[in-house]
């Protein structure tokens, strides 16, 4: 294959020729030799070109929940998105827990091939916060687990949390921590603070999440061990981030698109009037100062990553009153646009910047040799091809996930994933399912 026109990061227009599942050269753009028989040529249009693309946190609800998303339906979704690879969390229905479960849900991603699938294991038995999982059975199963989360329960047993970071030295293994304390959260429903209070909704503290982390970084330091700590949402949580980081420590973090993004503004002010459940989230959507200071911190490195946090729901589980609505929002579709609108719009990143947060270290962090690599000669072709000059109405109606809570519906943003290749084989092209 040789994909014709295309700029690496943003730079010069290129050639890339692809074989066996690898860039085998790349040259000036129309330099490269016409396409041998059975060669296929694909024009990339001067489209950006960025290692495709890593999430370490997404749910795709198989086992269990086959009605929200599918691991077949969330990689296409993530494919569309610019996805070669993606880690799926535990809470699924049974729990992956165990080496048995974990192998189910790799060997679905294998067959079903948008994109690599990399299970998460659960650290504790049921997502129960009281026993251990089979961490080093999954670590050492076929799907080869390295990272392990009770994403969507916090593992408050301080306890626990040393041993589960003390066992997976082992095998280089990292915990992901969902940082809430529960019992600072019990009832609540949206971020503590003004519009909280307006809506008479229970407030979710920003000293919940702020408290786990600080208890973590410091775990982790004793030990010597792998910490990340999943969806961060405070100004607060980047300052300790910050001061642990300048320790030294072995602690990376990440952050949704949709807190770089939207305030809790928006569950009083949406477009269909207050205490709409699109927005509705764990965590919550915080204040204008804290996605400004999380802006801040992803430039500067505090923090390492984005990750969606797709967590697809089925209607009935979301157009409900908001107490009882699940949280959660679907992300592997929007997130490089909302990323182009967050962080290179305002200069806060370059191509080469977003490549490295939402490929090379992901990938780094969750111990993904294939992926996250360089676009150069010799490297697998995982390859996203972006063009940043689109504008898109986003209509959840044309998602590949089998969910639609969007909050962006109806909003216009940069940008369309033009294609995407999985180790040269294309899983996109011009825009659509291969």
């Amino acid at each position: 294959m040789i994909i014709r026109n295309v700029r690496i990061l943003g730079g010069e227009p290129v050639d890339l020729r692809v074989v066996d599942g690898a860039i085998a050269a790349i040259t000036p753009a129309g330099q490269a030799a016409a396409g041998a028989d059975g060669e296929q040529v694909i024009d990339g249009q001067g489209a950006i070109a960025l290692p495709g693309l890593v999430d370490l946190h997404t749910h795709l609800r198989e086992p269990g929940r086959e009605d929200a998303e599918t691991v077949q339906s969330g990689t296409q979704s993530a494919a569309r998105g610019g996805y070669t690879a993606v880690h799926a969390m535990a809470n699924t229905s049974p729990v992956a827990d165990t080496a048995g479960v974990v192998e189910q849900v790799w060997r679905l991603g294998r067959e079903f091939a948008h994109c690599d699938v990399h299970p998460v294991g659960a650290v504790t038995v049921g997502l129960e916060g009281r026993q251990l999982a089979e961490l080093g059975a999954m670590a050492d199963s076929a799907a080869r687990v390295r990272v392990f989360s009770d994403d969507g329960r916090c593992v408050d047993d301080a306890v626990l949390m040393r041993r589960a970071l003390e066992y997976v030295k082992a095998f280089d293994g990292v915990i992901a921590q969902h940082a809430q304390e529960p019992r600072l959260t019990a009832g609540a429903q949206m971020n503590e603070g003004v519009v909280s209070g307006r809506l008479g909704l229970t407030g979710w503290p920003a000293v919940a999440e702020e408290a786990i982390i600080a208890r973590d970084c410091l775990l982790a330091a004793h030990v010597g061990s792998r910490l990340h700590i999943c969806h961060v949402s405070t100004a607060g949580s980047v300052e300790i981030l910050r001061w642990a980081k300048s320790k030294g420590w072995n602690i990376t973090a990440e952050v949704t698109p949709h807190h770089l993004l939207l305030t809790d503004d928006l569950v009083e002010e949406s477009p269909v009037g207050a205490y709409n459940p699109i927005y509705k989230v764990n965590p919550p959507l915080r204040t204008r100062a804290d996605v400004e200071a999380l802006r801040a911190a992803l430039a500067d490195g505090t923090i390492d990553i984005v990750a969606t946090d797709h967590a697809p729901h089925p209607v009935e589980d979301k157009e409900t009153e908001w107490s009882a609505a699940a949280m959660g929002m679907v992300g592997l579709e929007t997130a490089l646009s909302v990323v182009q609108e967050a962080m290179v719009e305002t200069g806060l990143l370059d191509w080469a910047g977003v490549a490295e947060r939402m490929s090379v270290v992901p990938a780094r962090i969750g111990r993904l040799s294939g992926q996250g690599r360089p676009l150069e000669a010799g490297a697998p072709a995982n390859i996203t091809l972006y063009d940043p000059s689109a504008r898109t109405e986003v209509d959840p109606s044309a998602f590949a996930s089998k969910s639609r809570n969007t909050p962006y519906e109806g909003m216009t943003l940069p940008g369309r994933v033009v294609a995407t290749f999985l180790r040269g084989t294309p899983t996109v092209l011009e825009g659509k399912l291969v």
